[in-house]
């Protein structure tokens, strides 16, 4: 099953058999006091900055969420994915559910934007849906609906079908919706990981769509997240994930998730992680200083 989705310029494919996309996170207010006020500002500055400095550092995509309590998100979120189409041609993920946002950001998107995202509840997706489809987006699509977020993996695949299955009846073809089988905290109960696990290898061999999730929630109140978040986005390479919302900044993740691709045959003769070696080789060598010179003269 391959998701393919573009910028005015550049295309990427998500699918089991090509590269893992890391889908940069970063460009979303949530505690982000000064993002939050210079997009209260429209000022798109750090926006572009953000953009800039996650595709540098490996994402493939970039999430674009504006969503501020009482703010103007339709004008914010059509000025930020303006500005992030000024400075990179990364595809788009444009993370709203309010249908006022998305009419204003989706046309002036120029490409295959993904929309993250809706859940299973059906209000939300008789209200979002023809929209997706309206623009030809493709869609991320959660395991939940109004009955909450299951512990149960059968019942998250329940509402991963239904997704499908009611965009299908909307013209939403099945390559076009990304599931999220949930990446729950760790810390506030430790069976979160193996279930969330168990909900992808049933999506994978019930639905063979691709999934994503949103990684970083993995470690969240607990100390030293990176190593969490890139062993569980690796583990879950292995159960059918295929994509992540993720900080593409952190080297730790991105280094596992190379890793992962390699050892997945994903990666062929480790162009990508000899790349990145010398990269990163280059780049120490450049900031190393350099070693001093004595000013004084030889003595005869």
């Amino acid at each position: 099953m391959k998701t393919v989705l573009s910028s005015a310029t550049k295309t990427i494919v998500i699918s089991p058999d090509d590269p893992f996309v890391v889908i940069g996170e970063r460009i979303n207010p949530t505690n982000r006091r000064k993002l939050a006020e210079e997009l209260r500002r429209f000022d798109f500055s750090r926006v572009k900055g953000d953009a800039v400095a996650q595709v540098e550092a490996g994402a493939r995509m970039l999430d674009v969420n504006t969503g501020i309590p009482g703010a103007d998100e339709p004008g914010m979120l059509k000025g930020a994915v303006q500005a992030v189409m000024e400075v990179t041609d990364a595809p788009i993920s444009i993370d709203s559910s309010t249908p006022e946002a998305l009419e204003a950001a989706l046309p002036a998107y120029k490409g295959k934007a993904l929309v993250n995202s809706v859940t299973g509840e059906d209000d939300v997706l008789e209200r979002l849906l023809p929209l997706i489809r309206k623009y030809g987006a493709a869609v991320i699509g959660i395991a939940n609906d109004d009955t909450g977020i299951s512990n149960d993996p059968h019942e998250r695949f329940k509402i991963a079908r239904k997704i499908v299955e009611r965009a299908a009846d909307h013209g939403i073809p099945k390559e076009d919706v990304i599931i999220d089988p949930l990446c729950m905290p760790i810390g506030a109960n430790h069976e979160f990981g193996r279930i969330t696990f168990e909900t992808m290898r049933l999506i994978r061999e019930g639905l063979g769509v691709n999934m994503s999730v949103g990684a970083g929630n993995v470690g969240f109140g607990l100390p030293d997240r990176p190593p969490l978040t890139a062993s569980f986005v690796l583990l879950g390479m292995q159960c059918g994930l295929t994509a992540a919302i993720t900080n593409a900044l952190e080297p730790e993740i991105y280094k596992m998730i190379l890793a992962g691709d390699l050892m997945l045959g994903r990666d062929p003769f480790g162009k990508k992680w000899n790349a990145h070696f010398r990269k990163v080789s280059a780049a120490r060598a450049e900031a190393r200083p350099a070693s001093p010179v004595s000013s004084s003269s030889p003595t005869a």
